[in-house]
């Protein structure tokens, strides 16, 4: 079962307009949460960034999309599909309504709501190799911090980690700096100082990216600092890890003859799922 616009559908009856924005022009955002027992964790933080997305993006953002309503949603959606006490996650995207060709002719939206299992708890897997996409760059803008449903820069480093048997690939801007992976915000650690690229640098205002960073501030044995990261200090860290909301804190083992400890991404993975789950 899926939600559109309100109604629920079966998932292969749940057609969309051939003619929708988010098809069309790539005109929507999305969030992808993760959900359990019934509850969207830092379903808070998802909903500003939802909102302040749409807002960003100029779209008319309906009334009844309170957090109350959608809140309500997703856990009607968990208990049609059986999730509800289970590890899910749930993807919300929003497109503008159809019409228009690059100016849209209406401003309101279309939304849909889905879920699907995750079979466990945050499990730092390990054994990630990657190396840096450079076909294409990152252009750092408050639109490339949106979680939108134009995503052609991670597709094409997606097919070409693929086509390469990397398990991720690095993101760099127009100045060559490092922004994000593919999947999630990255962070490096060199002795007792962890940093992560700032969003000015154009990645993703992450949620889990956010979470972690709270949490490091907290801890008395590491350093935190936002800026810039060089591809040279990816060489030079003793560690590299990716965040991201479904899987929380995955290692970077491996980038070109470099190898990487897995220590401070089990530490947060460990602290997560005492947060969250226990």
């Amino acid at each position: 079962m899926v939600i559109v616009n309100q109604e629920f559908l079966e998932e292969q009856a749940a057609l969309i307009p051939f003619n929708n924005r988010g098809t069309f022009y790539g005109d929507g955002v999305f969030e992808t949460l993760r959900c359990y027992n019934g509850v969207a964790l830092l379903f808070e933080d998802h909903y500003f960034r939802l909102m302040s997305s749409m807002r960003i993006l100029r779209m008319d953002i309906p009334d009844f999309f309170t957090p109350e309503f959608l809140e309500e949603s997703i856990l009607e959606l968990l208990t049609k599909e059986g999730l509800e006490k289970n590890h899910s996650r749930v993807r919300i995207t929003i497109w503008r309504k159809s019409g228009g060709f690059y100016t849209p002719q209406n401003i309101g939206v279309n939304y849909s709501i889905s879920c699907s299992p995750l079979e466990h708890e945050f499990i730092n897997e390990g054994k990630k190799e990657v190396d840096l996409f450079k076909d294409h760059l990152v252009y750092a803008s408050m639109l490339s911090n949106l979680k939108s449903t134009n995503k052609a820069i991670n597709i094409l480093a997606g097919i070409f980690a693929k086509e390469n048997s990397y398990d991720d690939l690095l993101l760099l801007n127009q100045n060559k700096m490092i922004v994000e992976a593919i999947s999630g915000n990255v962070f490096l650690r060199k002795g007792d100082v962890i940093k992560t690229p700032p969003v000015s640098d154009g990645c993703l205002t992450g949620i889990m990216r956010a979470q972690i960073i709270k949490q490091l501030k907290k801890m008395l044995n590491y350093q935190f600092v936002e800026e810039t990261v060089t591809p040279f200090e990816l060489q030079r860290a003793d560690e590299i890890f990716v965040t991201n909301m479904v899987k929380g804190v995955q290692s970077i083992t491996k980038y070109r003859k470099k190898d990487y400890s897995l220590d401070t991404a089990n530490e947060l993975t460990e602290l997560l799922n005492d947060t969250f789950f226990h």
